[in-house]
């Protein structure tokens, strides 16, 4: 049995990838933003723990994590939350940045290097679900873009730092998918919701969990993954 690590379990791609480590038995511990957020984690997802941080807030997590008692061993830690704004350069405060590269950057590297001690006694693997954002800037997506190319430069780096003590770290890119974010996205386009139109979290959490159950001795290091049609 693993043991799991993820963030943005609530919704989307992560409420899909927790259902499926729980099917299987793995052992499950789910980030939550505050003590209420956890109890309703803990009672959709029967069997998971939580631990309690905001995200939003990466200078506090040290403190929040040091009055918690996580794993011992990590064998699996998966970044799926974040925030998304749209908005033309110009338009762009430095309070939407801030809390944007906070929540998809800053928070990322940060939980990391707390629970990087526990990922290596089990020479785990971190994930990172990142964008299709984070390889190429459209207009208005600056900020989300900047914040996703930032989390694409940490993996990088964190997969050299961490080779030798045998961790592996995996970038996922996945394309427009049919998730509550997707919705806020298309509403922020002015444009008309249809998730028929885009890939479903199942197909993203498939993708996940290959990189999750690939064999100690190779890593897939990024994997791009699109709707069809």
């Amino acid at each position: 049995m693993a043991t799991h690590v993820i963030t943005g379990a609530g919704s989307g791609i992560g409420a899909v990838l927790t259902e499926q480590l729980l099917a299987r038995g793995d052992e499950l511990w789910l980030w939550a933003r505050d003590a209420g957020r956890a109890k309703e984690l803990r009672e959709r997802f029967e069997g998971a723990r939580t631990l309690v941080g905001d995200l939003a807030e990466p200078e506090r997590l040290s403190w929040a994590l040091g009055h918690q008692s996580p794993p011992d061993r990590i064998d699996g830690l998966v970044h799926c939350a974040g925030v998304v704004e749209l908005a033309e350069i110009g338009e762009l405060t430095p309070k939407v940045w801030q809390s944007v590269l906070a929540a998809n950057l800053v928070a990322p590297a940060e939980l990391t290097r707390l629970l990087l001690p526990q990922l290596r006694a089990a020479k785990g693997r971190v994930v990172f679900v990142n964008s299709g954002a984070g390889l190429n800037a459209n207009p208005r997506w600056g900020v989300y873009a900047a914040s996703k190319h930032g989390l694409r430069a940490l993996a990088d780096a964190l997969r050299a730092e961490e080779r030798p003590h045998g961790v592996g770290v995996t970038t996922v890119y996945p394309g427009r998918t049919a998730t509550p974010m997707q919705r806020k996205v298309h509403q922020q386009e002015g444009r008309d919701y249809d998730p028929e139109r885009w890939m479903s979290p199942e197909s993203v959490a498939r993708t996940v969990l290959l990189a999750l159950d690939l064999p100690r001795d190779a890593e897939i290091t990024d994997l791009q993954v699109r709707p069809v049609g």
